[in-house]
């Protein structure tokens, strides 16, 4: 596994991240030792976090959900082993060993930097604010690294009562040569996500926001909904969002579609990367490879502002990466969201809906569906759904609203639901019924094999 440092002093070789520690380590404490150090050790991270996130971590969960079709379905087709339930242990290079490789890469910077940063300010009083601006930055995306990889290699946090089932690594530094860092539990990775964001939100309460393209307050409290969610927490889900939804307002009419195409024109996004002289694998993806599948179709309204992003020319497009940057011959990226209000809306509707809180769910929903089609539409929706159909009327309104941007199938496994795909899908899977092991994806044999205590998943490991 490789270990990129930051990208300002180059790159350090590593034989394994879990075993071995860089060969660079030596210069790390001298690199951080000032507030220079550490800036340039946080576009560092944010570079390598870029990589995680124009990567194969985004389309996982749409591949191996049921609202995306390959259409060119051979055993060469990128993520097929994902599509098929096929994944297995020796994918070093495709999405069983490059989400888990990059994914930790970007936390193991996130910890240099939360590990030297307070010496740093204690030799830099007056320099204080600034460096925890950047360490309430570190700290987020420590946390958003451990759920994303808890999300891929682990069952969702309800799989037991007590997420006393089998999680990732849990790292609060960077391991040593000598340090074979087990598996720990689910419910222990989540309570370092919880740690990491009410520290990240203590450190940045008083710092205004740099842009889109930082870690901001807004985005710190917008995972902390998310991550709630994900544990069932409805409060604090809502609570979180309620946070974020004064802050900002949701895009509507052409900005829909242009808040893909054109990161310049101001909408609801709350976190999302700079595809500047970066990579755009996302586009490609679904230029040369995937399609939405026929089924998520069926959910729209035929006036549905969404549906701009749907289509090309006529024809079933995933348009949410076809940047206006790159088609004026630019060299720019994926511009990939991370995080934007309208998940705010719909997270607080669920939590709404989980208790029993009918009256405050419609609220969280009404925005959205206006925002769809128009305040008719709305109204008329929600008269006609009942308190007992309306949790199924929010889950809908997060399948259409959120597709393509990395949530389908970690939704379908937190609702306990079974995959179900259309008839006409090209995978070898229709269904897969809910508990299922296929619903992790293998560690990879060259971790199992470089670190003695890493515990295998069921299955697919075998």
């Amino acid at each position: 596994m490789l270990f990129l440092l930051v990208a300002i002093i180059g790159t350090s070789s590593c034989s394994d991240f879990l075993t071995v520690m860089p060969k660079g380590r030596v210069t790390t404490p001298s690199f951080l030792s000032s507030p220079d150090g550490l800036k340039a050790a946080l576009v560092g991270t944010y570079s390598k976090l870029y990589t995680v996130y124009d990567g194969d971590f985004v389309r996982y969960p749409d591949v191996a959900g049921n609202m995306l079709s390959i259409f060119n379905a051979t055993e060469s087709a990128n993520m097929i082993s994902q599509y098929n339930f096929t994944s297995n242990e020796d994918e070093e290079l495709g999405a069983v060993g490059k989400i888990w490789s990059d994914t930790f890469e970007a936390m193991a910077n996130a910890n240099n930097i939360i590990q030297y940063a307070p010496k740093v300010a204690e030799d830099y009083p007056l320099q204080a604010a600034d460096i925890d601006r950047i360490m309430g930055e570190a700290l987020f995306i420590r946390a958003l690294c451990h759920l994303d990889v808890c999300l891929c290699y682990a069952q969702p946090y309800n799989y037991t009562a007590d997420a006393s089932h089998l999680g990732v690594p849990v790292l609060y530094k960077t391991p040593g040569p000598d340090d074979n860092e087990p598996r720990r539990s689910v419910a222990e990775v989540y309570t370092l996500i919880c740690n990491d964001l009410t520290r990240a939100e203590e450190l940045l309460a008083d710092k205004s926001p740099r842009g889109q393209y930082y870690v901001s307050l807004d985005a710190v409290r917008a995972l902390h909904s998310r991550v709630s969610l994900y544990m069932e927490k409805w409060q604090d889900a809502i609570d979180y969002a309620d946070d974020v939804i004064p802050t900002k307002s949701l895009t509507q009419g052409q900005n829909y579609y242009n808040m893909y195409r054109n990161p310049v024109v101001a909408s609801e996004v709350i976190f999302r990367f700079d595809g500047t002289k970066m990579g755009s694998k996302h586009r490609s993806f679904y230029a040369e490879t995937a399609i939405p599948a026929d089924t998520l179709f069926t959910l729209f309204d035929p006036r549905d502002t969404r549906l701009q992003v749907l289509y090309k020319d006529g024809a079933h497009y995933c348009m949410k990466y076809e940047s206006d940057l790159t088609q004026l011959g630019l060299n720019h990226g994926d511009e990939t969201i991370v995080l934007r209000l309208s998940e705010m809306y719909l997270n607080a509707a669920e939590a709404a809906c989980m208790l029993g809180n009918y009256t405050n769910a419609r609220g969280y929903i009404k925005p959205i569906l206006e925002r769809a089609v128009d305040a008719d539409y709305a109204q008329e929706v929600l008269a006609n759904t009942s308190d007992a159909k309306l949790l199924d009327l929010v889950r809908k309104e997060r399948v259409k609203e959120l597709c393509f941007e990395g949530h389908n199938f970690f939704d379908i496994v937190r609702w306990k639901m079974d995959l179900v795909r259309e008839k006409a899908t090209t995978s070898t899977v229709k269904r897969i019924n809910y508990p299922s092991d296929y619903f992790v994806l293998p560690i990879s044999r060259y971790e199992l094999s470089a670190n003695r205590n890493m515990q295998p998943n069921p299955t697919v490991n075998k």
